[in-house]
């Protein structure tokens, strides 16, 4: 079990034990001592504290854990999955957005179309991606990768986990909403299976951009809304809270905001409603509850 140095407050107690036992282990390979039974118990609470943190959550903390900067971004599920990546730059218009990864690649033998909105692991990298929030140009390039999975009848798989297009000067002034509607449109129409999976932060368009799919799959901890949740209590009450983003948890926890309360509630008389998939599942795990791409 690895130590992380990001700690959320309901975390505290979890990482406290987590830090018990790296000091035992530590000590028996220091000093040659059989510690097993303590080790054993450690391990124990810390399964037993982590169970009793997450069953006992609110929507707030949910919200926290899909924007947690350990979680798996798409990048990691797909070396967890996928084989033989090649990833594809550019929209072909004006430049390639890296908070937007794609390209082909292999699952279980067979080619499929690899989508994923990436987030970085430390500032650099963060800048690099954009926080995971894509230009127009991002969404261009996923167009792009749409047409050619459609013309080499290769089904899509896309990976959904941003705060939100980029809401910049820039994207304005090359028709972001623009790009993210014609997605729309290309998406509904498409001639390949598509699946989506929500691995984190499903915010707005930003995310229906690369998830107008066939299939669509919501990890546990994960959020898929209008918009990103800080926006959305503010919107609501800006007449009484203003800007203080310090009563975030309080508005978000005083409505139901958490996919399983609301997202599901308002969608079930689709034909194709959103599928649970636990986080504590196994990538590949997670993904099994999809029907064969052949029958979508």
């Amino acid at each position: 079990m690895s130590k992380s140095k990001y700690t959320l407050d309901f975390e505290k107690p979890l990482r406290e034990l987590e830090t018990q036992l790296h000091a035992l282990r530590a000590r028996v390979e220091e000093e040659k001592v059989d510690l097993r039974g303590e080790i054993h118990a450690i391990e124990q609470k810390i399964e037993a504290t982590k169970a009793s943190i997450h069953k006992h959550l609110t929507p707030w903390q949910k919200v926290q854990l899909a924007r947690h900067p350990q979680r798996p971004y798409s990048l990691d599920y797909l070396k967890a999955i996928f084989d033989d990546f090649q990833e594809l730059h550019g929209d072909r218009l004006y430049r390639d957005d890296q908070a937007i990864v794609g390209g082909p690649a292999m699952l279980d033998g067979r080619p499929i179309m690899f989508l994923g909105q990436q987030k970085g692991r430390n500032t650099k990298e963060n800048l690099r991606r954009n926080f995971g929030c894509p230009n127009p140009e991002g969404y261009r390039k996923a167009l792009r990768l749409m047409r050619l999975a459609e013309k080499f009848h290769m089904p899509l798989i896309s990976l959904v986990d941003t705060p939100g297009a980029y809401p910049g000067i820039g994207a304005e002034e090359r028709h972001v909403a623009e790009a993210i509607a014609v997605n729309l449109r290309e998406m509904s129409v498409l001639e390949t299976p598509t699946i989506a999976v929500v691995i984190g932060e499903g915010g707005s368009g930003g995310a229906l951009g690369v998830a107008v799919t066939d299939t669509l799959l919501v990890m546990e901890n994960a959020y898929y809304s209008i918009f990103c949740m800080r926006s959305n209590w503010r919107i609501c009450s800006w007449r009484n809270c203003g800007c203080d983003c310090a009563r975030a948890p309080r508005r978000c926890s005083s409505r139901p905001r958490h996919r399983s309360e609301e997202f599901e509630g308002r969608h079930q008389r689709l034909s194709r409603p959103p599928r649970r998939a636990p986080d504590e599942a196994t990538p590949r795990a997670a993904l099994s509850e999809i029907p064969p791409l052949g029958r979508l």
